[in-house]
């Protein structure tokens, strides 16, 4: 089997790749600068230069591939609202580019990388945790770059598949783990072993090891069901209960007080008021839409069994100490 990982050299991207040569399949991975492999080093993968908004670039990096794996969807970071639909069209451009490459290579399977964020909350009477039913509808969060760009890049990979390109999604739901080079969610861990992390947010995660992630990858390459979504998580915590474990893991104190909703809507609408400051508006202005969810089809179809979310902490914490990041 022939593979392309998109976003190889990022955290689960790389996680991919080594599951994948795991599997015994060659692997090339795609990458803007020729000097990074992020935490690959050593290992065969073949490198090929490439930019999701250059269509050539991608057109060339699928040519004699199987399997493209697509961990590189677009990110939003500016939280400004004003700049949502310039945002969510760049995302567009670039997941059309990786279509349309994908559908002029002929590929086998396209699996993509989609997030928690396009799962939306189950109805009111329904007393249950949200599924791959429960869908996130554009506009809800009209402020919010990345609820709006990620559910318009997944939709259009959706609406590929009905013009015969064999596509499955994954939704990853908290990804922690090693190998977090761009410390994606890993900042907060090393916040927490720093003593830094004093406060928890209200509400409900769902925490997943990126391991699982990529080998749920491997699987949807080979079982998964076209134009199907599949909830990749591990274990449900309230953020309270999350950050509490990763401080007792880490030696340290634990976090002291919840942080109201009032508080955080209050810091957003000086985020919004002053773009220039340093806050995280794209995701605290979306703390109430956090939820658990119901994993079981993903774990049914492909096998997965969750390690201990202590573990995953545990490994973490030990590969940033390693790499000089804690």
């Amino acid at each position: 089997m022939r593979v392309l990982v998109l976003g190889a050299t990022g955290f689960i991207g790389g996680h991919i790749a080594r599951a994948a040569l795991d599997a015994g399949w060659e692997v090339r991975g795609m990458r803007r600068q020729a000097n990074r492999n992020g935490h690959l080093g050593g290992l065969p993968v073949s490198w090929v230069r490439g930019d999701l908004k250059d269509y050539a670039s991608l057109r060339m990096a699928m040519d004699r591939i199987d399997v493209v794996f697509h961990a590189a969807a677009f990110y939003p970071t500016d939280g400004n609202p004003r700049k949502v639909r310039q945002q969510v069209e760049f995302a567009e451009r670039e997941i059309q580019n990786v279509l349309a490459a994908a559908q002029a290579a002929k590929i086998k399977r396209l699996v993509y990388t989609s997030t928690l964020t396009t799962i939306g909350h189950p109805p009111l009477e329904e007393a249950r945790l949200a599924d791959e039913r429960d869908r996130y509808q554009p506009g809800t969060l009209p402020k919010s770059a990345y609820y709006e760009s990620k559910i318009a890049m997944e939709k259009m990979v959706l609406e590929a598949v009905a013009k015969k390109l064999p596509a499955v999604v994954l939704n990853p739901t908290a990804v922690f783990g090693p190998g977090d080079v761009n410390l994606t969610l890993g900042g907060l861990l090393i916040a927490v072993a720093r003593g830094k992390m004093i406060g928890w947010l209200p509400g409900d995660i769902n925490v997943v090891d990126v391991r699982e992630v990529a080998v749920a990858h491997i699987a949807a390459a080979e079982k998964g069901i076209s134009g199907e979504r599949y909830i990749i998580g591990g274990h449900n915590y309230a953020v309270k209960e999350a950050l509490m474990l990763a401080a007792n893991v880490a030696g340290v104190r634990e976090p002291r007080f919840e942080i109201p909703f009032w508080a955080l809507r209050s810091l957003v609408g000086l985020g919004d008021l002053l773009p220039i400051l340093p806050i995280p508006a794209n995701h605290l202005r979306t703390v109430d839409q956090w939820q658990g969810y119901n994993c079981e089809k993903a774990r049914q179809t492909f096998g997965i069994v969750p390690r201990p979310f202590r573990d995953t902490v545990w490994e973490a914490l030990e590969w940033f100490r390693k790499t000089g990041h804690l």
